[in-house]
């Protein structure tokens, strides 16, 4: 029997959410001045948050980004890190927030929408939304899916098939990086003299692709200072070598159990926790 792998198991402990929202910004850069940008956004006295609200400070003006086509006065945007996904509890999670958004603030909810921002399709999602719903999608241009028999604008954004010329930012915010995507990106925050306006962003991809992203630091500066200014290298193996150590740690544990060791034994050799040797005996037992 195999445990079921959550999507933490893939980026631990990684901040992806502050990261999509610079990200965010970046691809809209070019309105900057008509829009306000307000993440992790409290909806009521309780913790309920959206991700990010995007409000357009003038009302007439046109956005043609692609992933802001659908935008109106007040946009809603929830965000998945790499390995999560947009369920369809999750639809209608965000779903009552606009509602509550609309409630909460006085804004007609014709003038909103929402977005749906993940790196996977998210066929579970349009296929409910279609047939359960018997609201239409369309890709209305790549990676990007338009729900349209609703009172709300509502899209899904497979951010892997977004076109790399037009959306460097979100389609890099990924953990599957060679080094030449990384010096790329960069480059790029080089170019623009974004470097402290992306910390977040710049902390997450190297987080997420820390291997390449030292062979990177070796032939881009950005990353290189950024290294050294927030001594990121060090901290990052330091995680990597403590993470080792569980890992061992661990695999002494399983090999003494199997061996038939107590668990009392087991937490003497490797100082475990006993609810954790626990689970590995039990994990053990059923897959015998």
């Amino acid at each position: 029997m195999k445990l079921k792998q959550t999507p933490e198991d893939d980026c631990p402990c990684i901040p992806w959410h502050p990261a999509f929202v610079e990200a965010l910004q970046m691809e809209l850069q070019d309105y900057e001045n008509v829009l306000e940008f307000h993440p992790e956004f409290q909806l009521t006295s309780e913790p309920l948050r959206i991700d990010c609200v995007v409000i357009k400070k003038t009302k007439d003006v046109v956005i043609k980004k692609n992933i802001a086509v659908i935008f109106r006065e007040w946009n809603l945007l929830e965000y998945k890190s790499p390995g999560d996904y947009v369920s369809v509890a999750d639809f209608y999670k965000v779903y009552a927030y606009a509602c509550l958004y609309a409630s909460f603030n006085n804004v007609p909810i014709t003038s909103m929408t929402v977005s749906f921002v993940e790196s996977h399709y998210p066929q579970k999602l349009l296929d409910h939304l279609e047939k359960d719903r018997g609201y239409k999608v369309a890709e209305t241009s790549p990676g990007i899916y338009t729900v349209s028999g609703d009172i709300l604008p509502i899209q899904v954004i497979d951010s892997r098939r977004l076109p790399s010329d037009e959306n460097l930012w979100l389609k890099n915010l990924n953990n599957e990086h060679d080094r030449f995507t990384i010096d790329k990106i960069g480059k790029e925050i080089d170019k623009k003299g974004k470097e402290a306006r992306l910390a977040a962003y710049l902390y997450v991809i190297l987080t997420a692709n820390f291997a390449v992203a030292k062979e990177a630091a070796k032939m881009n500066d950005i990353f290189e200072r950024f290294m050294e200014e927030t001594g990121f290298a060090a901290k990052a193996e330091a995680r990597g070598e403590a993470k080792g150590r569980a890992e061992e740690r661990a695999e002494v544990a399983r090999n003494a159990l199997a061996q038939g060791a107590s668990p009392e034994f087991v937490q003497k050799i490797t100082g475990l926790d006993i609810q954790t040797i626990i689970g590995f005996k039990r994990f053990s037992a059923v897959n015998l």
